[in-house]
């Protein structure tokens, strides 16, 4: 119980440094959520919001952020 406990406990904290992340990046005029390549469809009952791009950019930025966190363990 004390190890599921401790990765509970990391998840969050991860959670809200990525949330805390993206409400400065939000501030600071970070374009996030709306680059060219996102779809937005606005019907007149409902609107359908695909991020593909900021999908992409944030894989390659985790990506190489894992991947330098790897090659110095």
């Amino acid at each position: 119980m004390n190890e599921i406990g401790k990765l509970i406990l990391g998840l969050g904290l991860a959670l809200v440094a990525i949330g805390a992340v993206l409400m400065l990046a939000g501030r600071m005029g970070v374009p996030m959520g709306r680059l060219p390549g996102d779809f937005v469809y606005r019907g007149k009952h409902a609107t359908v919001y695909f991020p593909l791009v900021t999908c992409i950019v944030i894989s390659v930025i985790l990506t190489v952020i894992l991947y330098a966190i790897s090659r110095f363990r």
